[in-house]
């Protein structure tokens, strides 16, 4: 690592200020071994990139004409670099690292080493001085503070990626405020920073040697926190989490995505699988993988299960001889391309066939049962769905069993499609659309994408006091249609708004079940567009509901066509799709057909 030379840059600094010759050839910056020297090390808010004093300014400051001399003496970077000396000193230490000057940027080999290793030289810096640029008094904030209001009501440090580290790492660590005046140390000022960080006391104070808590914990204390590039989310947190890997800026949130496959190979820690889908607003099925450590807010009291206490609650659940095994079994689960190949305890969601719950030996609390998490069987691999239950037994829904699983770290395909809906012969019998649920589907244009992935609309025929749903979806790239029909013989029907909302909710859980119920009606192998039919029967009437769907596979539209007929014969209707391909030699055979569907 390189170090400033306490001495030589306040000698320097001084002849500058003089206007004395400055001894070009006297280093300030050297290298040093971070395990032999006794360094202090500065924690900081960065300013606006060009206020900081870079490595190359740093080393050529004494050569550089007045003018640029005097400009980069004024900057607050600077400022920051000479108090922290002058601290230092005063402290006793004859080197000092601050990572805006000690690391030369331009190389990326050097920018990725000092990463991987910065938390070791916080951990190792005999003492590192917090600046707190915004904090105009001489106490520790104790309370919110509305000046604050962009920080969540605490100074700006505590909202930083890269201050988390800064924070745990090292055992001295003494808060100044923007004059330099002494504010505390972090011992002292534990039960405080606890409140603040979300850190429990004993971290703060004793450090992760030998206390390290679970994954997901880790993660929650960064939940709140950002940094100027996408990518130093996940890099801020490696030596948090005792990995290395290298740098590479521009892939976007593939960096916390690489963060946790480095995590998985090196521990058995479940509680990387415990984000929530719903904190980062997602509705779709995804990875098993988070975007990012927002998705893991809420796992602030997570905690890993010994395997006795874990076997303890499955084995009214679980056929004893598979207990056995748990144990063995749990301990690894590699990498593959084809996912994370895992065993896990699978219970299936009542009348599903795609859909599971999976209990993970980790725990929402210390008295808390295991948590489970909810996850989608899609072509033999595993998917996180939208739906998570901290500490929720599986219910009596089908015998849990022990398997082994993959868990897919790969994106699913997700494509935006857009259904064209027709319902107009609805109209002339008698339905109206009573409902739609998102509100935003207005009209009867309706492209779904990762984010909305589910339209559902509701239509009611009020003189037969009937009511029926119809979902248009996507899923894994599918486009699916679904009908739910219930009989209204009650007295006070709920509300629209109520009855929309259920019907969106349990569609969307059985979204995998219903595209692959269209995918396999489809025949042979996919032409220019594909036809699809289904008919269902109203429950207690005459009436049969047809739905004419084609898609074009070229532009990704739909046609959907809705209409009711009377069927008073009681023909056999199997509600289920029935479909054939269209290639581009039938061109005539599909104008024909489609004449026959909808018109």
């Amino acid at each position: 690592m390189r170090l400033i030379n306490v001495q030589a840059f306040l000698d320097r600094d001084g002849w500058i200020k003089e206007g004395k010759l400055v001894d070009h050839d006297k280093n300030v910056l050297e290298f040093g071994d971070d395990e032999v020297e006794k360094y202090a090390i500065l924690s900081h808010r960065w300013m606006k990139e060009a206020e900081e004093v870079d490595y190359r300014e740093m080393v050529k400051l004494a050569k550089m004409p007045p003018g640029k001399r005097d400009e980069i003496c004024q900057r607050g970077g600077y400022k920051k670099i000479l108090q922290s000396c002058e601290q230092a000193r005063n402290d006793g230490y004859e080197w000092l690292w601050v990572d805006t000057c000690c690391i030369d940027k331009r190389s990326s080999a050097e920018l990725s080493e000092a990463i991987n290793s910065m938390y070791r030289w916080y951990e190792n810096a005999k003492v590192c001085y917090a600046y707190l640029h915004d904090v105009p008094v001489s106490s520790f904030p104790t309370v919110r503070d509305k000046r604050y209001t962009k920080f969540n009501g605490w100074p700006e440090w505590f909202s930083r990626g890269w201050t988390l580290q800064e924070l745990i790492a090292p055992s001295n660590v003494q808060f100044f405020n923007k004059d330099w005046r002494s504010i505390g140390y972090k011992r002292t000022l534990a039960p405080t920073l606890a409140c603040i960080t979300r850190i429990p006391k004993h971290i703060l104070t004793d450090g992760l040697r030998g206390n390290r808590p679970c994954v997901a914990q880790i993660m929650s204390w960064a939940a709140n926190r950002t940094t100027r590039r996408v990518e130093d989310r996940a890099y801020s947190l490696m030596g948090l989490l005792d990995v290395n890997m290298p740098m590479l800026y521009g892939e976007g949130k593939k960096a916390f995505h690489r963060l946790q496959l480095e995590i998985i190979r090196a521990s058995n820690d479940q509680s990387i699988f415990v984000w929530d889908c719903h904190l980062s607003g997602k509705i779709r099925t995804d990875s098993i993988l988070a975007d990012d450590p927002s998705d893991f807010r809420r796992c602030g009291e997570m905690e890993l299960m010994g395997h006795d206490e874990f076997i303890e609650y499955l084995k009214d659940d679980v056929p004893e001889e598979e207990l056995h095994s748990i144990e063995e079994r749990l301990d690894t689960f590699p990498i593959t391309n084809r996912g994370i190949q895992i065993w896990m305890v699978l219970g299936p969601f009542l009348h599903s066939r795609t859909r599971f719950r999976a209990w993970l030996p980790c725990r929402d609390g210390r008295r808390g049962p295991p948590v489970t998490i909810a996850l989608t069987l899609w072509e033999s691999n595993y998917y996180r769905c939208p739906m998570s239950h901290f500490g929720l037994r599986l219910p009596p829904e089908g015998p849990p069993q022990l398997r082994q699983v993959y868990l897919r770290y790969q994106d699913p395909p997700h494509r935006n499609l857009t259904f064209e809906v027709d319902d107009s012969m609805l109209t002339e019998n008698g339905f109206t659309c009573c409902d739609t649920y998102p509100k935003k589907f207005s009209g009867n244009m309706l492209t779904l994408t990762s984010t909305d992935p589910l339209c559902v609309k509701v239509y009611c025929d009020s003189q037969a006091n009937h009511r029926f749903s119809v979902g248009f979806g996507q899923c894994f790239g599918k486009g699916w249609i679904h009908v739910r029909s219930v009989e209204c013989n009650i007295i006070r029907p709920p509300p629209w708004e109520d009855y929309t909302l259920d019907a969106y909710h349990k569609m969307l859980v059985r979204a995998p079940e219903y595209a692959q119920a269209m995918n396999k009606a489809r025949s042979g192998s996919e032409g220019y567009g594909q036809i699809y039919v289904m008919q269902t029967r109203l429950p207690r009437t005459t009436r049969v509901l047809q739905i004419s769907f084609v898609m074009w596979n070229s532009s990704r539209m739909c046609g959907v066509r809705l209409r009711v007929f009377d069927d008073p014969g009681f023909c056999d209707v199997s509600g289920e799709w029935t479909a054939f391909n269209v290639d581009v030699g039938g061109l005539l055979h599909v104008s024909l057909a489609l004449i026959s569907l909808f018109i």
